[in-house]
């Protein structure tokens, strides 16, 4: 049987599959769990990514110090920049072993792993540095790269980097906090926990299946990307998206009346980050949302701003919030409101009642600036 959907419904599915509408999550490590990871991005113009998706979420009864705590307790282990339950790496544990992947390899992969060959002694004395010492950050490891990684002006600390980030794809080290802007490394037998390993197969439809619950509806095939994928392969059930090509699969629990009526809804502000847009080709087809992030061009050219948040509106996406927050002056200044139709006044309100409840979060005051509609 294929679902057949509109996109307001699929919307609903998505929507409802990242806890933005429906009663509040109320647990940190519950609300990861369902979410399958929580991404680690520091950016802090309003706040780190991973407290204000949390903070959308649980809203304002969140704890900072909850999240933090679970990573230094081990309920939740980083890997790959992301906050995972303990309960998940088992399976990422297997794709590990099975580094740099299954056969038929592609060139690249027997590109990192014939480097990672050519730099054995260095990755031995990391290891040992490691048993000896660890946690330690990157500069205080050995340097004994023989092979710089590329020649193309990168430093030693560069490949030195590089050599940790493979050996964690490797499973050989972890990290388990921050020392400043350093991360820091231990060896991962030391912070994974020492589950049984599942067969690479059933690893990879045990992620497939996390990803589809954690994102409702999902391209069943799309490209790859360096980070986390954007398709659940046979997950869950196929689904059409009327107006949209391609094969899609849900996950039939979000199939209810509750959720496709859209029943729960409610405005939320979302990081730039938020994995309800963060597959910008996805955001795109259920959603025709006008957005990109800017943080990277001249200030000239940006429409919307440095760090401007997606404003979710029930099952749409109706516009960007242009924000800073200002702990040494104690506002959370909010530069520009940008309505992508205009907004009647109720959802007008309910914005700003999102963003004082923010700001009182943060611990500071709203302050709007000229020009920006209450």
């Amino acid at each position: 049987m294929v679902h057949e959907l509109t996109r307001e419904q699929a919307r609903r599915v998505a929507v409802r599959a990242q806890l933005l509408s429906g009663p509040r999550a109320s647990d940190v490590l519950d609300t990861v769990d369902h979410l399958g990871f929580l991404q680690l991005d520091p950016t802090r113009v309003v706040a780190p990514h991973p407290h204000l998706a949390l903070w959308t979420r649980l809203g304002s009864a969140y704890d900072r110090g909850d999240l933090d705590d679970a990573l230094a307790d081990g309920r939740l282990v980083e890997i790959d920049m992301r906050a995972r339950p303990a309960a998940h790496v088992a399976s990422h544990r297997a794709v590990m072993a099975a580094w740099p992947g299954a056969e038929p390899r592609k060139p690249w992969q027997d590109q990192l792993a014939s480097w990672v060959e050519d730099n054995d002694e260095a990755r031995r004395d990391v290891l040992e540095a490691l048993r000896q010492e660890g946690p330690l950050p990157a500069p205080a490891l050995p340097r004994s790269i023989v092979r710089p990684w590329r020649s193309s002006g990168w430093t030693d600390d560069r490949s030195v980097l590089k050599l940790l980030d493979l050996m964690a794809g490797r499973g050989e080290v972890a990290v388990v906090g921050r020392e400043g802007q350093h991360r820091l490394w231990e060896l991962a037998e030391r912070v994974y926990p020492d589950d049984p390993l599942p067969d690479l197969d059933d690893a990879l439809a045990e992620q497939a299946g996390i990803r589809l619950r954690a994102l409702g509806i999902a391209r069943q095939k799309a490209a790859a990307t360096p980070s986390e994928p954007n398709d659940v392969g046979d997950a869950g059930e196929p689904a059409r998206v009327e107006g949209v090509r391609g094969s899609w699969r849900v996950d039939p629990a979000y199939l209810t009346d509750e959720v496709l009526s859209g029943d729960g809804a409610r405005t939320a502000i979302l990081s730039p980050l938020d994995r309800l847009v963060l597959d910008r080709k996805r955001m795109t087809e259920l959603w025709d949302f006008d957005y990109q992030l800017e943080m990277y061009k001249p200030a000239a050219q940006r429409r919307f701003g440095y760090w401007a948040m997606p404003v979710l509106h029930g099952d749409r996406l109706v516009g960007k919030v242009d924000a800073t927050a200002e702990q040494a002056e104690g506002v959370l200044r909010v530069d520009a409101v940008h309505e992508d139709e205009p907004w009647p006044d109720a959802l007008l309100a309910a914005v700003h009642a999102e963003l004082d409840d923010l700001a009182d979060w943060l611990g500071v005051e709203t302050m709007l600036m000229p020009g920006v509609r209450r």
